[in-house]
């Protein structure tokens, strides 16, 4: 409402300034006979004072009976009277000020679409509902060529990334959100997931820095306490990994939708202490610090491996299953990260709970054929 009223009270001024000058009445002639008389006194009156033909006191005296008798005729002068002409000239423009703003604003009523609500500029082109996700990410790729501080855009970019499997760019993506839209708990922990999906799932050094600077600045904030939570999985502290997830748990909200998810991880370890870490060992994670890139590769690639062929003797493991399509996604292998769906699948059987686990990894992945 207050944006309604404002652009009436811009239009009603604009009326105004262009018709006023249509209503403008002119003024009063003032210049009659005795007018004329009283006004060449008052000069004389004046000449006679300069040449000393009369006194200072007696000029003072006559330019004020004079100046008294020159009000009194101004005030005698009648008004000129309104013609035809000024009449419809000033109708106009008071009909134009009343009527315009009135017929604009009922046209625009009609014709435009003021519930309509605001979009950017990418959100109405529809031209880029057409292009390819690759040619999308260029252009905007290029955008940031030449503007490097639009972190927006690299926020944009971010998830864009994750689901390419474009690992290096989402962690390049996510520095730069952080550096130029500002620290935030969500940011540094977002930060850490990605330096996570660059090691192929494994809780890096600088990984868990990103996630303890996410705490510093919000202490509940939950996907910093998970991961850090899975990092102590991956370092063979069970204990401690189980600690962090009750945690977790008992400071989530009702409706928090990854709380079944860490719950069902929660239990796996509770149950299994010896068998659940999915990750590396402590020593392997040392180990792979100061692999090349090749052979970290490799180490990877032989976990998955093993997981792979422990769950044709353990089918009905779901979490292993979710951990394996994670796996193949992370290393960019979506055919396999799909066929261990299918097989997660056939091994659960009708457990209702575990196939909508497993559509809801699918989904989120992006497997969806």
């Amino acid at each position: 409402m207050t944006l309604w009223f404002l652009l009436l009270v811009m239009t009603a001024g604009a009326v105004f300034a262009v018709l006023w000058p249509l209503g403008r009445r002119p003024a009063a002639p003032a210049d009659g006979h005795d007018l004329r008389v009283y006004r060449d006194q008052l000069e004389e009156i004046e000449r006679d004072r300069k040449a000393g033909h009369i006194g200072e006191a007696e000029a003072e005296a006559a330019r004020v009976e004079i100046s008294r008798r020159l009000l009194a005729a101004a005030e005698r002068q009648p008004a000129a009277p309104l013609t035809a002409s000024q009449f419809r000239r000033r109708a106009v423009a008071i009909a134009g000020f009343v009527l315009l703003p009135l017929l604009s604003g009922g046209l625009y009523l009609v014709l435009g679409s003021p519930g309509l609500p605001g979009q950017p500029l990418y959100a109405r082109d529809k031209s880029l509902d057409a292009q390819p996700i690759e040619q999308l990410v260029a252009r905007m790729e290029q955008h940031l060529e030449s503007n490097p501080q639009d972190g927006r855009a690299w926020e944009l970019l971010a998830p864009v990334y994750m689901q390419m499997g474009r690992f290096d760019d989402l962690v390049r993506a996510r520095r730069g959100a952080l550096t130029y839209n500002g620290e935030t708990a969500t940011r540094e922990a977002e930060l850490g997931e990605a330096l996570i999906a660059q090691g192929n799932g494994v809780v890096t050094a600088d990984a868990k820095q990103a996630f303890q600077r996410a705490l510093a600045l919000d202490a509940r904030e939950p996907k910093s306490r998970y991961y850090l939570g899975l990092a102590a999985q991956q370092d063979g502290r069970t204990a401690d990994a189980v600690k962090i997830w009750r945690d977790l748990l008992a400071s989530a909200p009702s409706d928090a939708p990854w709380a079944a998810f860490v719950r069902e991880e929660l239990a796996r370890l509770e149950d299994n202490p010896q068998q659940a870490s999915p990750g590396p060992s402590a020593d392997e994670i040392a180990a792979a610090a100061n692999m090349d890139p090749q052979r970290r590769q490799e180490m990877i690639t032989g976990m998955v491996e093993r997981l792979a062929e422990r769950l044709k003797n353990d089918g009905g493991d779901v979490e292993g299953w979710m951990r394996l399509v994670r796996a193949y996604a992370v290393l960019g292998e979506r055919d396999k990260a799909r066929s261990a769906a299918s097989d997660a699948r056939r091994a659960v059987g009708d457990n209702a709970e575990k196939l909508r686990q497993l559509d809801d990894l699918v989904k989120g992945l992006g497997l969806e054929s």
